[in-house]
C-alpha cells in the first residue's frame, strides 16, 4: 500500500513539471549548439580548415530552427499519416475532444495512419500546434475506455510538453549521427592525407586525429543512449498522467496488453521515430540486458505499474 502510495505521490508531482520540460528543451538546444560547434571546431583543426568550423556554426542553427518549427510536419509526412475532423471519424474525434476538455488542453490535430498493427504518438511544439496520430489499427483492436486510454497517454505527453523535447532530439541526434558519418568517411577515402602531410601538424595533429575519431565513434552512440533513456522515463510518465487524466488506470493496462500481442512492426518503420510512438514501433522483444537500447520501458512493467496506482 505504501508503494502504491508513494508512486501515485510521485507523479503528481511530475505531472505539474511543465515548465521545467520547456526549460529542458531550451537546454538541450544550448548543448546541442555547443557540441556541434565543439565538434566542428576538432575536425576544423584536423583538416586545418577553418571552414568547417563555420558550417559546422550554420548548419546546427539551421538544424534547431527547423527542429523546432517543422519536426512535427516532417514526421507526419514521413508516416503518410491523414488528417480527420469530426465527419470524418465522429467518435475518434469525440474522445480527443472530450479528454482535451478535461485536461485543459486546445484540441490537437488527428491523423489516422493506415497499418493494422496498433499504435500511437504525439508530436508538436507546444499544445497549439499539436498532433496526435493513431493507426487503424489501434482504432479496429481497442474498445473505447481502451482507446481512451491510450489518448489520454499522447494527450499527457502535450500537455507534459513532451512532444516537443522527443522530437526536437530526432533531429538533433540525427544530426550529430551524420557529422560523425561525414568524418568517418572522410577518412576511409583517404581524406586526411593532406593534412598527414602537413608538417605544421606535429604530435598536435596527431593527438587532434585521434580525438576526432573518438568523438566520431562515441558521439552518435551517447547522443542515441541519452535519446533511449529519455524517452523511457517519459514514457512511464505519460502513462501515469493519463491514467490520471481518465480515472481509470486498467482502460491504459488493458490496451498495453493488447498492443503487446500484436507485435508486427509499423510498414512506415523509421528508427528516428521510434521513440515517439506508445510501444516500440519494431515490434522487437529485448532481454533484459539489452534494457539500454530499448526506445520504451518493458510493457510488463508499465502495466505493473499502472496497476500499483491509486486515483
Amino acid at each position: 500500500m505504501t508503494r502504491k502510495v508513494e508512486f501515485s505521490e510521485a507523479i503528481m508531482s511530475l505531472y505539474t513539471q511543465k515548465e521545467s520540460n520547456i526549460r529542458k528543451t531550451f537546454v538541450l538546444f544550448t548543448i546541442f549548439l555547443i557540441a556541434v560547434i565543439g565538434i566542428g571546431w576538432v575536425f576544423s583543426q584536423i583538416y586545418g580548415n577553418p571552414t568547417i568550423l563555420f558550417f559546422a556554426v550554420i548548419l546546427s542553427i539551421l538544424m534547431s530552427v527547423i527542429s523546432y518549427w517543422y519536426s512535427d510536419k516532417i514526421v507526419i509526412k514521413m508516416h503518410r499519416a491523414k488528417l480527420v475532423d469530426r465527419e470524418t471519424n465522429r467518435e475518434l474525434y469525440n474522445i480527443v475532444e472530450n479528454l482535451s476538455i478535461t485536461a485543459g488542453l486546445p484540441i490537437p490535430k488527428i491523423y489516422i495512419i493506415e497499418d493494422s498493427s496498433p499504435n500511437a504518438f504525439a508530436t508538436g511544439r507546444n499544445p497549439e500546434h499539436s498532433v496526435i496520430a493513431v493507426t487503424t489499427g489501434l482504432i479496429e483492436q481497442l474498445d473505447r475506455s481502451e482507446l481512451e486510454g491510450v489518448l489520454a497517454h499522447e494527450l499527457s505527453h502535450i500537455g507534459n510538453y513532451d512532444m516537443l523535447f522527443s522530437t526536437v532530439i530526432v533531429v538533433l541526434v540525427g544530426f550529430i549521427s551524420l557529422i560523425a558519418d561525414w568524418f568517418m568517411r572522410s577518412v576511409l577515402w583517404g581524406g586526411m592525407r593532406g593534412r598527414d602531410n602537413n608538417k605544421e601538424g606535429g604530435n598536435a595533429g596527431s593527438i587532434l586525429f585521434v580525438i576526432g575519431i573518438i568523438l566520431a565513434v562515441l558521439s552518435p552512440i551517447i547522443a542515441t543512449l541519452i535519446q533511449l533513456a529519455i524517452s523511457r522515463k517519459r514514457e512511464f510518465l505519460a502513462d501515469a498522467s493519463g491514467a490520471l487524466l481518465t480515472r481509470y488506470p486498467e482502460g491504459l493496462a488493458n490496451a498495453l496488453q493488447k498492443i503487446s500481442k500484436n507485435s508486427a512492426p509499423i510498414a512506415t518503420l523509421n528508427n528516428a521515430t521510434s521513440h515517439l510512438w506508445i510501444s516500440d514501433p519494431h515490434g522487437r522483444k529485448f532481454s533484459r540486458a539489452a534494457k539500454l537500447f530499448m526506445t520504451h520501458p518493458p510493457i510488463e512493467e508499465r502495466i505493473k505499474a499502472l496497476k500499483g496506482m491509486k486515483v
